[in-house]
């Protein structure tokens, strides 16, 4: 591990001739493979787009927003970043072109360029590199990933590449370096690799002054040799520094993929970290391959519903399938999510819906479209004992489900969706009832939750008194009807001791009047809702506990019906299963 006094190092990543190409997930890998050899690391992500932050954006436009402890509202990348590494990410870990606007904007209204013409050069460019800077000047890294959103060329992107020109000079090429990921697709009629795209990609960077010094190649075909010198030979890079990026089964096999090929390796000595002494000469991944086995041999297969509002786009609700795809790992089997748009639900169709499924989540979501349907899945869950698990809005609808169908408040709604309902069970927070605007002022960030005795909060959080999560909210449970639902039989197992908020309800389980006692008429196998968003908690080495335990549940539940199926055979190509393989195998 480097001497404290040492530099911290300085690793740009940026894509070319297309998005979506995977830059986040080759961050996280890397940042996965230095910290497997003892150094601190750490992820940010610079997005050129205008909004301050993603809180406003709909997740058709951009996918999950990711909270951070700290109250950021951010990209979904964050996710990928903390997932693999287990390092929580902050406020300086995401930043937009519009947050550093805002940032130049404000310190010219106070005066801070003392009369200046406020320009893109030099004074948005040193906001940017002063953001660059921030983490380093904590001097809590060793090395900080640095991710720039958009592709080589386009004009949102520009003024991250001329940050990212000066501040590698002023650092030193030495502390910096630069990675480029790009495409190298395959014509079929031609039956070719073409690395024509590449070499113009690269080019453009040029351009700017910036020379790549790795390039991972994303490809469905690995790369012949020749095509490697082919590749280094016009872009000006070394053939060692040429990385093979293949479709992989799982995002999680990147990391050894990419360590098969020397990857950090290749980038330990472009920062000169490669001396014995300054970095652990072997990684350490036993971890990461344990949990890649269990993932890639689970013991059977368990089928949970997903109803939620934007099912229909694959990002909208990225932490809950990851954590869904790592507690299933933790349990050894396969889940298999059932995506269910809650529009569809109604009453005469539930049954057909959910037939068959293990489990029922409920997802957060905002605004009306689709509640109803939400309500019954609740219903149905419930009524029938399959383990049901609802966060944020999940948890506020099953607290509406409960109170028409249960507590007999048969208008029983939420002031989100009905201002004059009679019984609004739940209800805007009060400091929210001010506000106006709508980026950044819900309840945001890592709360405290303790934990009542004797429930199945507590024994899922290990015995636990009181936990942290993260939450992302304006309405809450209703204190003036709390005690009616409690009444009829409702728990609230988790509350926020400062505010006296409820943050998790649950019903009571067939064995909770111990002691021989008869069991509750309520009495459900595994139900809970929880306010926060614990899918923001889970991680490859610490899937979320709740998450955990849900898939336990609906195992558990599968096997009492029968309903336990073999695991589904993976569906990519061979030669990436044997490039896995081989690296599982030198374990």
């Amino acid at each position: 591990m480097p001497a404290d006094s040492a530099p911290t190092k300085f690793l740009f990543v940026t894509g070319g001739v297309t998005s979506s190409l995977g830059k986040g997930i080759v961050s996280a890998s890397l940042g996965r493979l230095l910290e497997a050899r003892g150094l601190r690391v750490t992820i940010q992500k610079f997005d050129p787009y205008i909004n301050v932050d993603a809180g406003t954006m709909n997740p058709y436009e951009h996918g999950e927003v990711y909270v951070t402890d700290d109250g950021a509202e951010t990209d979904l990348d964050l996710g990928h970043y903390e997932r693999y590494l287990g390092v929580p990410m902050s406020q300086a870990n995401n930043v937009t072109t519009g947050r550093v606007y805002s940032g130049v904007i404000a310190k010219e209204r106070a005066g801070a360029y003392l009369g200046k013409t406020v320009q893109v050069v030099p004074h948005v460019i040193d906001e940017i590199k002063g953001w660059m800077r921030r983490l380093a000047e904590t001097g809590d890294y060793d090395v900080i990933i640095t991710e720039v959103g958009g592709t080589a060329g386009d004009i949102e992107s520009l003024p991250y590449l001329e940050a990212i020109r000066q501040l590698s000079l002023e650092e030193g090429r030495e502390n910096t370096a630069l990675i480029h990921l790009t495409l190298v697709p395959y014509l079929a009629a031609a039956g070719e690799l073409k690395t024509k795209p590449t070499q113009h990609s690269v080019k453009t960077l040029q351009s700017y002054g910036l020379q790549p010094d790795v390039l991972v190649a994303r490809t469905e075909h690995p790369l012949p040799e020749d095509v490697r010198r082919k590749i280094g030979l016009f872009c000006n890079v070394s053939s060692e520094a040429v990385i093979e990026a293949l479709d992989a089964e799982s995002i999680y096999e990147v990391p050894l993929l990419l360590r098969e090929q020397k990857f950090e390796e290749v980038v330990l000595k472009r920062l000169q970290l490669t001396a014995p002494l300054d970095v652990d000469p072997t990684p350490d991944l036993e971890d990461w391959v344990d949990f890649l086995r269990r993932l890639k041999n689970p013991e059977g297969k368990v089928t949970v519903a997903l109803v939620g509002k934007y099912v229909e786009h694959q990002d909208a609700y990225k932490s809950i399938s990851e954590s869904f795809l790592l507690a299933g790992a933790k349990n050894g089997v396969q889940v298999e999510v059932r995506s269910v748009l809650s529009d569809d639900v109604i009453e005469a169709n539930v049954a057909e819906t959910l037939d068959g499924v293990s489990g029922v989540l409920v997802a957060p979501g905002f605004g009306d479209r689709g509640i109803d349907g939400k309500i019954e899945a609740v219903r149905w869950a419930r009524e029938r004992g399959v383990p049901f698990f609802g966060i944020c809005l999940g948890m506020q609808v099953a607290t509406i489900e409960f109170a028409r169908n249960v507590a007999g408040l048969e208008d029983a709604h939420s002031t989100e969706f009905e201002p004059d309902s009679p019984a609004p069970v739940i209800s805007m927070m009060a400091e929210q009832k001010t506000v106006t605007d709508k980026g950044g002022t819900m309840r945001l960030g890592a709360y405290t939750c303790a934990l009542g005795e004797d429930t199945l909060a507590r024994e899922v959080y290990g015995g636990a008194e009181a936990v942290e999560e993260r939450h992302r909210h304006r309405y809450e449970v209703n204190n003036d009807l709390r005690y009616k639902l409690r009444e009829a039989g409702l728990v609230f197992s988790g509350m926020n001791p400062s505010r006296d908020l409820v943050e998790i309800i649950e019903l009571p389980r067939p064995d909770a009047g111990g002691d021989g006692a008869p069991a509750s008429e309520l009495a459900h196998p595994w139900f809970v809702g929880v306010q926060f968003h614990p899918e923001y908690r889970s991680r490859v080495r610490e899937p979320h506990p709740l998450f955990v335990h849900f898939v336990a549940a609906a195992v558990a539940h599968a096997q009492a019906g029968g309903t336990l199926d073999e695991p589904k055979a993976p569906s990519r190509t061979r030669k990436v299963r044997r490039a896995t393989a081989r690296v599982l195998a030198e374990e």
